[in-house]
């Protein structure tokens, strides 16, 4: 039975480049074949729950925009109505996942004996949806930064006792994702990290973050959970000092304490850019790594200074992003979530699902550019001829050799290189060919 609130507005279809309907796809066509796949199957498309029903309009600056039957969100039946419009919404969109926080789905009880009891009745109300549903179950995580009990953080908290219910709400949250049969668990720590120096052990907080992280793979195996570990690189906000930073950042801290076969990362690109980086950047040094999980595909506003997450409307950028995903193998459990939210302006339901619309057309566009990139050849010709004086005798050996017998060598045989154009306006040229 509907809830009235997308009256109107009908299921979203495929209708071509030509088309000026805004509720409709211009370049996202489910079943077409790209690179030998379906193109949903490439990219693999969730809603986020939070930003898109959670989230009630608030930035910085200013409170609440959004008035909805379901806010605030402080009782059961305000939370089933939720999910009642959430799935309508995923039926509109004909979306094929979705992923939550536990705060977003269940109201916030002030203990954890009564959260539990709410989360455990909401998943099994959600999982009674799915049964009508085809919209599976991305992945799922745990809310532990917006209530006052994580301001200093979770399982870096210097207080043991947050510690523990971080311990059993990432436990309860593992369960419900599991039940539902999400294809990932992502843990992102918004509070792990510190404001000052003054009051922060660095090592004893790495070391428990570490161990936090060991407990969550045990118990992935031990409930046979066959999903994939996640965690996101997530800088400066709300911690001046993350220690999740950056991709780079991640990677060191996953082989530190020997998770880097057990976890892989899910990258976003506002938290690229706020770590002053490139999205293409953190996904090209992850998948080099064999660490590419998962995505959030959203973009930040370049002016501002915190994470404004909107929904993506690049194509350049967002085609050299699905490159390197291509290229990497694309994903396998992971896929393409939506961490983006309205402006707090456009409050009408037809905003929310428009917007979800152009973010999926974007993808679909970058897909198909990275794609045809790929499979061109022209970037990877032009790395393998940048490299190719690589491939000789002479330089493999300097590999395995050392300094002495290579200086010898710049002796014997006069070396003196010229510089070599880097080409990069050429490259940049041949790029936007496909975009």
């Amino acid at each position: 039975m509907s809830t009235g609130f997308f009256d109107g507005i009908p299921a979203i279809a495929y209708e071509g480049p030509d088309s000026t309907n805004p509720l409709a796809f211009h370049h996202y066509n489910p079943d077409e074949t790209v690179m030998g796949k379906r193109m949903e199957d490439h990219l693999r498309f969730a809603v986020a729950y939070w930003h898109s029903f959670a989230w009630e309009g608030g930035d910085p600056f200013g409170g609440q925009t959004f008035v909805r039957p379901w806010h605030p969100q402080d009782d059961m039946g305000r939370a089933k109505m939720k999910a009642d419009v959430a799935f309508e919404m995923f039926d509109i969109l004909d979306a094929p996942f979705f992923c939550w926080h536990d705060a977003d789905i269940r109201p916030e009880q002030g203990n954890y004996a009564d959260n539990l009891a709410t989360l455990n009745e909401i998943t099994d109300y959600i999982g009674e949806k799915m049964e009508s549903s085809r919209t599976r179950l991305l992945w799922g995580t745990a809310n532990m930064f917006s209530h006052r009990r994580w301001m200093s953080g979770a399982s870096t908290n210097p207080d043991p006792d947050v510690f523990a219910f971080a311990a059993a709400t990432v436990k309860s949250c593992m369960d419900a994702t599991h039940k539902l049969g999400g294809a990932n668990y992502v843990l992102w720590g918004g509070r792990e990290g510190y404001e000052t120096l003054l009051n922060t052990d660095l090592t004893q907080e790495l070391d428990h973050m570490g161990r936090f992280l060991s407990m969550v793979v045990d118990y992935k195996h031990k409930i046979g959970f066959e999903g994939q570990i996640l965690v996101e690189p997530k800088p400066q906000e709300p911690s001046k000092h993350q220690y999740d930073f950056d991709v780079a950042t991640c990677i060191g801290f996953l082989r530190k304490y020997g998770l880097e076969t057990e976890v892989k990362l899910n990258i976003e690109q506002g938290h690229a850019i706020l770590a002053g980086h490139s999205f293409e950047h953190e996904l090209a040094l992850a998948a080099s790594e064999g660490m590419l999980g998962s995505i959030d595909m959203n973009r930040n506003d370049y002016q501002s200074g915190w994470d404004t997450d909107q929904f993506p409307n690049n194509t350049p950028e967002v085609a050299l992003a699905y490159y390197h995903v291509l290229k990497s193998g694309g994903f396998t459990q992971g896929g393409t979530n939506f961490d983006a939210k309205l402006r707090r302006q456009s409050i009408d339901a037809e905003d929310l699902v428009a917007a979800h619309v152009g973010g999926m057309d974007i993808c679909a566009r970058g897909l198909k550019a990275a794609a045809a990139m790929i499979e061109d050849g022209g970037l990877e010709k032009a790395l393998s001829d940048r490299y190719a004086g690589w491939q000789s005798p002479e330089a493999q050996a300097m590999l395995t050799s050392d300094l002495g017998s290579i200086t010898q060598r710049v002796l014997d045989d006069g070396i003196n290189p010229e510089p070599r154009s880097g080409r990069q306006e050429i490259l940049e040229n041949y790029v936007n060919r496909f975009v």
